[in-house]
């Protein structure tokens, strides 16, 4: 029996059905089996079809920084939408070698920006795909300037743009250059210890800007910047000023569309230790109207006694925690605050190597990731990230 020929006899429905409840990776390969399949598996119609599906299982995905190692290595497994669930599989996309900067990488729509990534011998602003490991790199905004910026996505007209203080570039319209964006604005500076979030088109990130009244001379500002427009607003943060000092336990979520600045801390609760979650959600961005909870999560002994991360906040309303570096076991969990309820997971799959502690990893986790074929098929992602290589932070020899 000719399976190929079998299978281009069923209705065009039909195989398009069965081919969206396949992984982005697998469709990219059956594209290649015949030009009737290639023509189906690239259409537009069958792209939106294919995010429609992808939207309702969304995944956490996982970038993995070994920093002695220079290496970052790329995961994803299913978020849970079970409540009993207890493990979950991690599925292996990428790697690449690369020393980067104190500036941590930003996420959007798919695509993951790193600031500063050293190359052999030249410091490169470096976007990649990591499910599919294309990647391109950025022209330098100024000679011998790092850059410190983000990635953000506008929905409306589909587009990706670069952001680094008032220097745009935008991909996709021919030649990458950056243009200067002048705007009236403080005297500020990136917090580099916290990324930023982008929700339905407008970038928001944490800095600090000089004030003489305060107590350190700094206080909290939230940079918001409208993707679409380019047009910049600062939002007075001072509430978070208890956090100057240390500002690595601060996040930035997307919380249902708003949003969401949380603060967790270790406290004793019944004698018992446990950790508190505090979640300042921005209501009104106009009238700069906030509302705090605080939530005193469910006794857990690893969250307990663990360094963690809030990840993000998911689609259905469950804070996402992760551990903050690989090991065994390595947990996530989820907390429903109208219920109240922790759910502890299991992600097996970080491999032998990154669980030892001496070869652990950072982990960085980005909740409700869905693959999207419009992004994979990015026309200005051109290279293999796999290609790419840096020098070895202990001999200097260029690594594999």
């Amino acid at each position: 029996m000719d399976r190929g020929k079998t299978m281009e006899s069923l209705p065009a429905d039909l195989i398009r059905e069965i081919f969206t409840r396949l992984p982005s990776k697998s469709v990219a390969r059956f594209r290649t089996l015949s030009k009737h399949w290639a023509s189906m598996l690239r259409s537009p119609e069958f792209s939106k079809l294919f995010l429609s599906r992808s939207s309702t299982r969304p995944r956490l995905l996982f970038a993995v920084e070994r920093y002695r190692c220079n290496e970052w290595q790329f995961f994803s497994t299913p978020q849970s939408q079970n409540r009993y669930e207890k493990s979950a599989h991690l599925d292996y996309h990428t790697k690449f070698s690369g020393d980067v900067s104190q500036y941590i990488c930003s996420y959007a729509s798919g695509l993951i920006y790193f600031p500063a990534v050293r190359i052999v011998d030249t410091n490169t602003i470096l976007i990649c795909n990591p499910i599919t490991g294309m990647y391109v790199g950025l022209p330098e905004i100024m000679k011998d300037r790092r850059s410190r910026g983000f990635l953000v996505f506008d929905p409306i007209d589909k587009q990706f743009k670069a952001l680094d203080h008032q220097f745009i570039l935008t991909l996709g319209s021919g030649e990458l250059k950056w243009r200067s964006n002048e705007i009236p604005c403080p005297l500020y500076e990136r917090c580099s210890s916290t990324q930023g979030i982008c929700i339905n088109g407008v970038l928001y990130y944490l800095a600090k800007t000089l004030v003489a009244e305060t107590h350190f001379g700094l206080t909290f500002l939230i940079v918001r910047v409208d993707v679409r427009s380019e047009e910049f607003k600062f939002i007075d943060a001072a509430r978070f000023n208890d956090r100057l000092e240390d500002p690595t336990r601060l996040s930035l979520v997307n919380c249902m569309g708003k949003l969401g600045v949380t603060n967790c801390k270790c406290v004793k609760a019944g004698g018992r230790r446990t950790v508190e979650l505090s979640m300042s959600v921005l209501e009104d961005v106009e009238k700069l109207e906030w509302v705090k909870y605080v939530y005193t999560l469910p006794e857990n002994e690893v969250l307990g006694s663990s360094k963690f991360s809030v990840a993000g906040v998911t689609g259905t309303g469950d804070i996402v925690l992760c551990m903050k570096y690989t090991c065994k076991p390595y947990y996530v969990f989820y907390f429903n605050p109208e219920k109240n309820t922790l759910q502890s997971v299991e992600i097996q799959g970080f491999g032998a190597k990154l669980e030892e502690v001496e070869n652990r990893g950072e982990v960085f986790a980005y909740v409700d990731y869905v693959e999207d074929l419009s992004v994979n098929d990015a026309k200005q992602l051109k290279s293999s990230i796999s290609h790419v290589k840096s020098r070895c932070s202990c001999c200097q020899k260029l690594a594999a």
